[in-house]
């Protein structure tokens, strides 16, 4: 795990074409700086996953205004600040995988757990669940859903340790654990970084093992 001076060295390279897990819920948690720092990388042609489909015209919604995303998975691509995915949904510029909540954090789970697909209720008799095997187990229809892996997760937590265990503040937290888990490389941004023993063991959320690089803004 490196602890880096700027969001772009933390970022490091991202290939055209990759999976990008984005953190946040809204702009809780919202990785800003990563993604800035994505921006001017320089990547193209990317699949981001996400709760939403960005809001105003900062984070995730700046990097949408630039062209740099073919597709968006996520729960709520609509808010009253949505207008920018909403502009490029509606002129053909963007691919849309509608994904429930629930669903959306087990996928990414589920990849980081090693496991396969699973069954779930949450979507049965929707267009949702077109196209997808479905199972009756003890009397109820389940659809199967595919793990969610990433190239990269860019996560916001709270503070970090010099090892790169996260901490994240209330609601922040949000989809960072899981995004955590499921991909290669996790670039996590935080407001401050602190020596080895300065968190608290029991409030460590992700561990270091799953970090690759940290950077404090």
């Amino acid at each position: 795990m490196k602890v880096c001076d700027t969001a772009v060295e933390a970022l490091g390279a991202v290939e055209d074409g990759a999976t990008v897990l984005v953190g946040g819920f809204g702009m809780a948690g919202m990785p800003v700086a990563l993604i800035a720092a994505l921006i001017e990388q320089g990547a193209t042609d990317l699949t981001v996953v996400s709760n939403n489909a960005g809001n105003g015209d900062t984070g995730l919604a700046a990097l949408l205004a630039e062209g740099r995303v073919r597709k968006v998975i996520c729960s709520f691509p609509r808010q009253a600040d949505s207008w920018v995915f909403d502009g490029l949904y509606r002129a053909g510029a963007i691919e849309l995988e509608l994904v429930p909540q629930g669903n959306l954090a087990e996928r990414m789970r589920a990849a980081g757990a090693g496991i396969g697909a699973f069954f779930c209720p949450t979507g049965v008799g929707t267009p949702l669940a077109e196209g997808k095997e479905t199972r009756v187990i003890d009397g109820r229809t389940y659809v199967l859903e595919m793990p969610i892996r990433g190239d990269v997760a860019l996560i916001g937590a709270h503070r970090a340790d010099r090892l790169g265990n996260l901490v994240y503040r209330r609601t922040a937290r949000n989809f960072g654990p899981v995004m955590a888990t499921a991909a290669t490389r996790v670039v996590a941004q935080v407001s401050e970084v602190v020596d080895v023993g300065g968190l608290d063991p029991e409030s460590v959320v992700t561990p270091s093992i799953y970090v690759d690089a940290v950077v404090a803004v």
